[in-house]
């Protein structure tokens, strides 16, 4: 009984090496297919792919907290999961085929199963992105095969000699020791360089930001003209116009795709007169204007960051959809994305001719920017992001809501979700304390596409008061507000409400952001000192 007992703690004994003899056969893995995926093509990374396929996966709640708690860096919380998830399975993988082969490599074998699936299963995807994932999983089950008898050998040598004599047995733990660690250490600093150096290479050798840069785009017919007091001079109160840098992204898009101009197109189909394919020049020739937009994402929080304003400059969908005459009762325009994501758009929203929905192609003076959807994106004044600001567009499917869904209505969203009137506080802020005497309380508001008619704000519980605004751009654009303020030492409370110029006010009604956006009044604390 001692002695059974004596064997299972020498074999424990052994586990964490186990466990590390998975994790680099995992890293063996997915460095070898990284370094097949160049050959093959950025879509058969299984890293990106199970990313993405863990991105169309994830349920609601999980999507809407990941974008709360870390807005634009959620990718980056997604992969640093995915790879604390890899980490964990490989050494599961290494302490199984330790203890009974050979199952610890049928778990790399259905790893490997899980990535040719999530690749082969990408938008647009050949059945040659399966390569660097058959050839990852192959190599990474013939090293732990490798790696687990070694570690065999070390731990049987540690038993003490009978026949042999007692001085044989520390050699032979040498040598077993030797061979696990040697063989651990060259496949461990061999898929660290191979898999950081492939990854690498692959970003050093896109070329699309040199393609977007060289872009030269024809100058627009018509220029958006601001008018006097369109932006006021307001401390800590957001410019009308978001730089592309702070303009906020939230997308499904694990890693931004790589679109060439040369080689893109847009396809118009589905209940359609006539099947359009346009390249980029073709719907550059169509003419471009300038646009003021202010986007917004149904993920926008009461108060939140999560919509901007540019200068966009684009054609009109309703030119674009009037090559290919669409059927009269059709009700929906489906967009795709190069990276299979969807969006479900009223087609009367798209050729109202007193709604400038466009594709846009450039924004704030520059072709788009690459995670904003270059070369090609959708913009629809009054409509979230989600059902219409599709980016990296490829197609234009005229149809029916009967007929086609798109990515998050059966994942809990409203086909149809027209952007609510809103209003926020941009300064004084929660966090900083505001010295007593004279001050101004500023903020946004809109009203899309309609536009904003006022805007008042309420000071502990007193009346509502009348804030100054900026003069509006127009409809389809936030506007700036302001109100001077008599600061009294103590805590207060402001909130901020919009009407807008059809004379409605801004709910108090609270509601999520699911299914078709939040609602409610921003009431924020302001410490005075």
């Amino acid at each position: 009984m001692a002695e059974a007992k004596g064997t299972k703690r020498k074999t424990r004994r052994f586990w964490p090496w186990a466990a590390l003899a998975g994790v680099v056969s995992a890293g063996a893995f997915l460095a070898v297919a990284e370094l097949v995926a160049l050959l093959v093509g950025s879509g058969a990374s299984p890293i990106l792919a199970v990313g993405s396929f863990v991105i169309d996966i994830v349920p609601r709640w999980a999507k809407e907290f990941a974008i709360e708690v870390f807005g634009a860096n959620d990718k980056l919380f997604l992969l640093l999961s995915l790879a604390i998830a890899v980490v964990i399975a490989a050494a599961v993988a290494g302490v199984v085929e330790y203890i009974r082969r050979p199952f610890g490599a049928v778990i790399i074998g259905l790893a490997g199963v899980v990535a040719i699936a999530a690749t082969v299963t990408r938008a647009g995807a050949s059945p040659l992105v399966a390569i660097p994932s058959v050839l990852g999983a192959v190599v990474g089950i013939v090293l732990l095969s490798l790696l687990i008898p070694r570690l065999r050998t070390w731990r049987d040598s540690t038993a003490p000699a009978v026949a042999t004599g007692a001085g044989s047995a520390a050699p032979a733990k040498a040598v077993g020791r030797r061979g696990f660690l040697r063989l651990t250490v060259i496949a461990g600093a061999a898929s660290l360089v191979v898999g950081v150096g492939a990854r690498l290479v692959s970003v050093a050798t896109s070329s699309i930001g040199k393609v977007r840069d060289a872009l030269k785009l024809p100058e627009p017919a018509s220029r958006v003209t601001l008018p006097d007091g369109a932006e006021l001079d307001v401390e800590g109160l957001s410019s009308l116009v978001t730089a592309n840098k702070d303009f906020y992204r939230v997308d499904t898009a694990l890693t931004v795709p790589s679109v060439d101009p040369e080689t893109w197109t847009l396809t118009i189909d589905g209940m359609v007169g006539e099947t359009v394919t346009l390249t980029f020049d073709d719907l550059v020739a169509m003419g471009l204007d300038e646009y003021m937009i202010t986007l917004t994402c149904v993920s926008n929080e009461v108060g939140g960051s999560l919509l901007g304003n540019a200068v966009w400059q684009g054609i009109p969908i309703r030119d674009v959809l009037a090559l290919a005459s669409p059927d009269s009762s059709a009700d929906m325009v489906l967009s795709r994305s190069v990276d299979g994501f969807t969006a479900s758009t009223p087609i009367s929203a798209l050729t109202d001719p007193d709604l400038d929905a466009i594709l846009a192609v450039a924004m704030n003076g520059e072709p788009l920017p690459l995670e904003h959807g270059f070369p090609v994106r959708m913009l629809v004044p009054g409509l979230y992001g989600y059902v219409s600001a599709t980016k990296w567009l490829s197609g234009l499917t005229v149809t029916t809501f009967a007929k086609d869904e798109a990515y998050w209505t059966p994942r809990g969203y409203s086909a149809e979700a027209p952007i609510k009137l809103s209003s926020r506080i941009d300064t004084p802020r929660i966090d900083k304390a505001l010295a007593a005497g004279p001050a101004k309380i500023a903020g946004m508001a809109w009203a899309q596409p309609v536009g904003v008619g006022a805007v008042e704000v309420q000071i502990d519980d007193g009346d509502w008061q009348p804030a100054t605004m900026s003069t509006p751009v127009n409809g389809a654009t936030w506007v700036q507000w302001v109100i001077d303020w008599q600061a009294e030492t103590g805590t207060h409370y402001v909130a901020v409400r919009a009407t807008d110029v059809n004379g409605t006010v801004q709910t108090e009604e609270r509601a999520s952001i699911a299914p078709n956006g939040s609602s409610g009044l921003q009431r924020t604390l302001i410490r005075v000192t």
